[in-house]
């Protein structure tokens, strides 16, 4: 029998977390990208060398994304848009745990409420990245323009997928600046 906790964080439990994320920022500004990026890898294969609840594991595979999509050369997401998800990696690439992860069950709490706030924050580059993987994963079956290659086709896809991305964070941000503030970590 499990059993599901679940729990609503304040403003000022959100704020401790975003200058969590600060400091990891700060910390990791001399780090290369592939620093990080490899640090970060790092500690997704230990914890999926751990035993630690599944609840944690269904982030890490989160987690993993983000990685990805910063590693896939055919994406090749550049400009603001890898900072951010370079920023949301150097905590997990060497985080100052609020709770040690040597704890059972509870080690690696703050690490999962970590990763549900940047997924929240980097959804629309995340959502970006799954469907051009969806697309080149389609794309030898798709009828498409025979006189297009592979690597046009997928550039064509790129630069659409990327610009509807970067329209969709800017009408959120617009849309959160005339409401109810939205708790941003970058």
């Amino acid at each position: 029998m499990g059993l599901k906790v679940t729990f609503e964080l304040e403003e000022k439990d959100l704020r401790f977390f975003k200058n969590n994320m600060k400091k990891a920022k700060e910390l990791a500004v001399s780090a290369s990208d592939d620093e990080i990026i490899a640090k970060a890898e790092g500690m997704v294969e230990e914890v999926r060398n751990s035993d630690v609840p599944a609840f944690v594991l269904e982030r890490i595979n989160k987690l993993n994304a983000l990685i990805d999509m910063l590693r896939d050369e055919e994406w090749s997401l550049d400009g603001a848009e890898r900072k951010n998800v370079l920023a949301a990696l150097s905590y997990f690439a060497d985080p100052q745990d609020i709770i040690p992860d040597n704890v059972p069950v509870l080690g690696y709490i703050d690490d999962a409420i970590m990763i549900e706030l940047v997924v929240i924050e980097l959804q629309h580059e995340i959502d970006a990245f799954a469907d051009f993987c969806k697309y080149r994963g389609d794309e030898r079956t798709r009828n498409r323009n025979p006189n297009l290659s592979r690597e046009e086709y997928l550039s064509i896809k790129r630069r659409e997928l990327h610009g509807r991305m970067r329209r969709r964070r800017s009408s959120t941000r617009r849309r959160t600046s005339t409401a109810r503030p939205r708790f941003r970590l970058f």
